[in-house]
């Protein structure tokens, strides 16, 4: 409700990437022992009862989205598929975001690898839900493969980072392809990164350019 009386037209859920959601949603992480915790769809309950909510305090054209993680942080592929299909079915929210770390990656489980991991949610019933995914999509080839293969839309990360305009660049350009890393700080500043930003970058290996040190 603050999002919608601040002006904003939207919000996403977070329940990926080990934030607390994610960390409900995870077997190994989860140790509570009332209806929150023990099977999956205890677990759950905290995103559905949060869907819930938006769904009765705010407008009917708000855009609500949820981002979910696939795997990692102590979560099974299966589980994570069926709360996928669960949103998509019942239609509360208006776009399911997946980070797959990586598009074109196999699942880390060896027991579902006969497709992608991006392919465990693409065959899935959306109804009117879209389905996007997030996950080193750095080049237009890269977005047009995932749609290709089922996505709705794209979300793009370090690909924005590089390059503040990237759709932009795309509309106007289609042979556009962003800069290679590592780059510059200046680089990222010029991008509109504040100090703070930048500097966190900075821990990401290989993304930023090591300052040149001058000789003696």
């Amino acid at each position: 409700m603050r999002a919608e009386r601040a002006g904003f037209d939207g919000v996403e859920i977070h329940g990926a990437h080990s934030y607390i959601l994610c960390q409900f949603l995870s077997e190994g992480l989860n140790r509570r022992e009332d209806r929150y915790g023990g099977n999956a769809e205890n677990r759950a309950r905290p995103i559905n009862q949060i869907i819930q909510g938006v769904r009765a305090r705010c407008r009917p054209d708000f855009s609500l989205g949820l981002r979910l993680s696939p795997e990692r942080f102590d979560l099974k592929l299966m589980e994570i598929r069926e709360l996928a299909r669960q949103v998509l079915a019942e239609g509360r929210i208006d776009y399911l975001d997946m980070s797959l770390w990586d598009y074109a990656k196999l699942p880390v489980d060896e027991a579902h690898q006969e497709r992608t991991l991006m392919g465990w949610f693409t065959d899935l019933p959306r109804g009117d839900v879209r389905l996007g995914c997030a996950g080193k999509i750095m080049t237009p080839a890269d977005a047009q493969a995932c749609l290709d293969q089922g996505m709705d839309f794209v979300l793009l990360g370090r690909a924005a980072i590089l390059h503040h305009d990237y759709p932009q660049r795309l509309a106007a350009d289609p042979a556009f392809l962003p800069l290679a890393t590592p780059v510059t700080a200046e680089h990222l500043r010029n991008e509109r990164l504040g100090p703070a930003f930048v500097k966190y970058m900075q821990t990401w290996k290989g993304f930023v350019a090591e300052p040149e040190t001058e000789l003696a």
